[in-house]
């Protein structure tokens, strides 16, 4: 199957570890010199309304997808969160 990536922003992302729904795929990580996906990253609920930001971002490594389908992403692995301020301290230093 192939698949771009602004078709996978399209997609839901479920772990069927829980049956949890955590969202819409987001943003991409691609290693730019294999064009290698690293990982998706989907972006936690609003707090309020959308006014305030978003509190968490799910990082999911490419090892932890377990199926894409037409409109869902089925994960099966614990993932890692990560918080959207972490993110803009970690870009920062580079």
């Amino acid at each position: 199957m192939q698949c771009r990536i602004r078709d996978l922003r399209c997609k839901e992302v479920i772990n069927i570890c829980d049956g949890c729904r955590l969202g819409f795929v987001g943003d991409v990580e691609v290693r730019v010199p294999e064009g290698q996906v690293v990982a998706i990253v989907v972006f936690g609920p609003c707090p309020f309304l959308g006014l305030f930001g978003r509190r968490e971002e799910y990082y999911i490594p490419w090892e932890c997808i377990q199926r894409i389908g037409d409109d869902i992403i089925l994960i099966d692995k614990p993932f890692q969160r990560r918080s959207p301020d972490a993110e803009r301290k970690r870009r920062r230093k580079f």
